[in-house]
């Protein structure tokens, strides 16, 4: 049965960043949590039995990973840049040449980031029986290496890389060895991140970087991720949505939902009249379809929830 539906508002006071020291924070103004928004959040995931958990950027900017949308640190607010598009990568040999290049130097620092205490709290909730299923948006990879098992990355996993030829998967910690063969003298000066371990770069120092293919069939590469213009594989969106049909609540945590392809299963969640809370700073697409809405940090939140 959904409750009334309740809007945390509350004055915004900064705080310090749970970044590592040293490290830009890309994560926006905010509250802290009080007790009145903690303990409604609290009863709302006492209640739930079979938690469906969605989870976006806003958690792994607390882990220093910038994302696109937040308010006045994202990559749409810092610069005019945008993501690659899927069908500019494929069909351009220029524009693969400009990505991988930018992602062969963004590699070393976006492969090392860990997870933070909002990981480890969902991994917990997991181990406890209370997290049914984790559906995240990012391709950072950071569910897995807090030890998530009940997991799907609906966007794939920047972790790995897929030919487009033969379809064979293999690591990116293995091409980042490649390049570095293809490419020993080859040096470029940076003048920014950016998300999903991009960074910037002017086209000019790119001429000359070289883009291994696959070893296989001499197909082009690709990260295993799901590109602006193009879709989620059908089976995984099917599997997801039966996750969802086995759970009894949803939480969203740090994700606005701008993006279709997770809105879709906040739409689903609706027809079924399952109870939904949002954890998110700053509005979301779904904010009329959520019970609970705490605009504060995921790690502070859920670190303060207990699962039982």
């Amino acid at each position: 049965m959904r409750l009334p539906r309740q809007i945390l508002t509350m004055h915004a006071v900064r705080r310090a960043s749970s970044v590592p020291a040293g490290m830009v924070s890309f994560v926006p103004a905010c509250s802290t949590a009080d007790a009145h928004s903690l303990e409604l959040l609290q009863d709302f995931v006492s209640r739930a039995t079979r938690m469906f958990v969605i989870t976006g950027a806003g958690l792994s900017t607390e882990s220093g990973i910038p994302d696109y949308r937040s308010e006045g640190v994202g990559l749409y607010a810092r610069t005019d840049r945008r993501p690659m598009q899927y069908s500019e990568f494929v069909r351009s040999a220029k524009a693969r040449q400009r990505y991988w290049a930018r992602n062969f130097v963004g590699w070393p620092q976006f492969s090392s980031h860990l997870p933070n205490s909002a990981h480890r709290a969902l991994q917990r909730w997991e181990e406890r029986g209370k997290l049914h299923w984790l559906v995240t948006q990012n391709v950072d990879s950071l569910h897995s290496k807090a030890g998530q098992k009940r997991l799907t990355e609906l966007h794939g996993c920047a972790h790995r890389v897929m030919c487009l030829g033969c379809g064979a998967v293999s690591e990116r910690e293995e091409l980042q060895a490649r390049f570095i063969v293809l490419n020993p003298e080859w040096r470029a000066q940076t003048s920014g991140v950016a998300p999903d371990g991009d960074v910037f770069i002017e086209d000019e120092q790119v001429l000359h970087f070289r883009v291994p293919s696959c070893e296989a069939c001499g197909g082009i590469l690709k990260p295993e991720v799901t590109f602006f213009g193009d879709n989620v594989n059908k089976a995984t969106v099917q599997f997801v949505r039966d996750r969802l049909a086995e759970s009894d609540a949803v939480l969203v945590a740090g994700s606005s939902l701008q993006v279709y392809s997770g809105y879709r299963f906040l739409l689903a969640a609706s027809d079924r009249k399952l109870a939904v809370a949002i954890l998110n700073i700053g509005p979301t697409r779904a904010d009329h379809l959520a019970e609970l809405k705490v605009s504060c940090r995921c790690g502070e939140v859920l670190s303060a929830i207990h699962s039982v």
